[in-house]
């Protein structure tokens, strides 16, 4: 039988068909003796048809560049200051998409709609490289894309070092109109080979540096909302693949989210320069050092991202050497917690220059906070302490007791009232005097000190309580610890994650004025009154063995006490301190201070303060509840 050749379209091809080629001689096998001839081999399986090599290469290589840019993108967002940003980009892309990178921003960056500081000023902010072979690689697969390294050289210089630059030094002033100019303007990256890079990368560069020979290079602006914020350069070596064009995307892509990330971390620092700037106003600057006391603070805001809030603390200085120490917590952590905090303090400084009593002085907070608004609760403790009588005044407004530290070491938690926090309305305020020691010292908190998440206030409390003892005991009996250490070592007890709110700390070492530093008399409201004084002033001061000063002191003390004779119905009072300095204060029972006046040369007074202002270091004069206090100072 004869067979015909077939054709592909009509009929399998005889190689495809090997059963059918030897069916008549498996036929004829079976009725024949089996020969002793070798077994056949069996025909084997037609080999499947292979694809072309590089026909799923440009989709995989697409699908690695897309996972790039995403990781790389989410890498750039972490960033919440400036250096994060740059230092994201940096290490996105070193040595995952280019060998090295320089990244320059505006200098001075704008802030939101400001107008941009002219001249254009570009500065080299920062410059990153391929790292040695045997560096960590901080993850150099970002999102699984990597151009093949085709030799990995021992050594490779920073970016900056190949173009001859000095990161943060650099300084570039863009010429209106020109090539570099034109090039930002045009927001899309270019290659460093085109016409366009090769004018505007000298300029950028500077006079006299280029880029390293035979490197690629990929000059991408870095454009905001509004306006250029810098450049970036991306460089690769000569043994590695050039860039593609699809390559401009991936740069357009990491430009873009970097200049986004920019504008965000400038508006950021804007308002973090903003909260720390009211906070820090609406704080003590300084504390106080009033005869008799030792003082020290600390302030922490909740969080970084949280640096405003309603803590604040507080020492005023009152007449008779006395001392105001205020503690105080607004609920929130905001800027409006912040600006009510700052109203109540200055509330505060006011009512205590009037010398009120503790328990006025929260009264009348309370009425400023509901004038402020329904929802304006705060919490405050208002401390009087008086050296002279070793004694503290101290009223509540819904706040932590404070704790006192006694010079043998015990600590305490005082037993106060704890009243209604301010801006409830309608609620009493009660005061109680306490003993305050020589050596003692008396803390003053924050709720966000003692209470977390992890324990509630009176937990805390306790703990705190155990802290300043434990502390004491390191020091002995007869030593207490210095102040500024006890306060780091209370926000100490504060492990990681153990703070959820501000926290405000007040330090108060009560050291006192021993009574024989003291000379106090009432003096009757006559015209023998300012001779009296004079002879008790200096009977006091040969005591004290500072005859030195009696001329001095019984001129000015005739001078305030004729002052208030003149005006008082009650007796006037005239007390003597001796600490550092000498101190004399005179108070009477009329509210109106006295002003310094130049008088004339007809006045018959009106000289006696002008003597007062030659003579003394200081002096002032203070309005209380039921009168005023006229102060001096003299230097011992």
């Amino acid at each position: 039988m004869t067979e015909h050749p077939t054709s592909h379209e009509g009929r399998q091809p005889v190689a495809a068909r090997p059963q059918e080629r030897t069916r008549p001689r498996q036929e004829a096998a079976a009725h024949a003796p089996r020969p002793a001839a070798p077994a056949a081999v069996p025909p084997q399986p037609p080999a499947p048809a292979e694809p072309p090599q590089d026909a799923a290469g440009p989709a995989r290589r697409e699908g690695d560049r897309l996972r790039f840019v995403g990781a790389a993108t989410r890498r750039i967002a972490r960033g919440i200051d400036l250096d994060e940003i740059v230092l994201g980009l940096c290490r996105a892309t070193v040595p995952t998409f280019s060998d090295a990178i320089l990244v320059y921003l505006r200098d001075p960056l704008p802030v939101g709609d400001e107008r941009p500081v002219e001249p254009f000023v570009l500065r080299l902010r920062r410059t990153d490289r391929l790292r040695l072979a045997d560096e960590d690689t901080d993850g150099a697969l970002l999102g699984g894309f990597q151009v093949p390294v085709l030799g990995a050289p021992a050594e490779v210089a920073s970016a900056a070092e190949l173009c001859g630059v000095t990161a943060g030094g650099a300084l570039c002033e863009v010429t209106a109109g020109g090539a570099l100019a034109e090039v930002l303007r045009g927001v899309r990256p270019v290659f460093g080979d085109s016409a366009a890079a090769r004018a505007a990368l000298p300029e950028l560069l500077g006079d006299g540096r280029t880029l390293p020979a035979g490197h690629r290079s990929i000059l991408a602006p870095l454009r905001g909302r509004r306006r250029v914020t810098g450049a970036a350069i991306f460089l690769r070596r000569p043994d590695r693949p050039a860039f593609e064009p699809d390559d401009l995307l991936v740069a357009a892509q990491l430009a873009t989210h970097t200049a986004l990330g920019i504008d965000k971390a400038v508006l950021y620092g804007r308002e973090a320069y903003i909260a720390d700037e009211l906070q820090r106003t609406m704080l003590p600057e300084g504390l106080p050092q009033p005869t008799g006391v030792r003082l020290a603070s600390r302030y922490l805001p909740a969080a970084e991202t949280a640096r405003v809030g309603g803590d604040w603390y507080d020492a005023i200085p009152l007449p008779g050497s006395r001392v105001a120490l205020v503690v105080g917590d607004v609920m929130g952590h905001s800027m409006t917690s912040a600006a009510i905090m700052g109203q109540l303090r200055t509330t505060a400084q006011t009512l205590a220059g009037l010398d009120l009593p503790p328990q006025e002085v929260l009264h009348h907070l309370d009425e400023q906070a509901q004038r402020l608004g329904t929802d304006r609760m705060a919490t405050c403790l208002y401390a009087v302490y008086d050296p002279v009588s070793h004694r503290i005044t101290i009223a509540n407004a819904g706040h932590p007791p404070p704790v006192l530290l006694h010079l043998g070491g015990r600590a305490e938690v005082l037993r106060v009232p704890p009243g209604a926090p301010i801006g409830v309305g309608g609620v009493d305020f009660e005061a109680v005097e306490l003993d305050a020691p020589a050596g003692a010292t008396l803390l003053l908190y924050t709720d966000g000190l003692v209470e977390s998440r992890l324990r509630d206030v009176w937990t805390g409390i306790e703990q705190l309580r155990e802290r300043l003892a434990a502390t004491a005991q390191l020091t002995g009996p007869d030593h207490p610890p210095p102040l500024e250490a006890l306060c780091d070592d209370v926000l100490d007890m504060l492990g990681p994650g153990d703070r959820d709110d501000d926290i405000a700390l007040l330090a108060a070492r009560f050291d006192g004025i021993a009574p024989s530093d003291v000379a106090y008399w009432f003096l009757d409201p006559e015209d023998s009154a300012p001779g009296r004084a004079r002879r008790l002033a200096r009977r006091a001061l040969a005591r004290w063995g500072l005859e030195e000063l009696s001329d001095s002191v019984e001129l000015l003390v005739s001078e305030v006490v004729t002052n208030a004779v003149r005006y008082a119905e009650r007796p006037v009072t005239l007390r003597l301190l001796r600490t550092d300095v000498l101190r004399c204060e005179v108070g009477d029972d009329s509210p109106q201070l006295p002003r310094q006046r130049r008088a004339r040369d007809t006045d018959e007074g009106g000289r006696g303060l002008f003597l007062v202002n030659r003579l003394a270091r200081r002096w002032g004069a203070t309005r209380l509840s039921s009168g005023k206090v006229v102060w001096f100072e003299l230097a011992t």
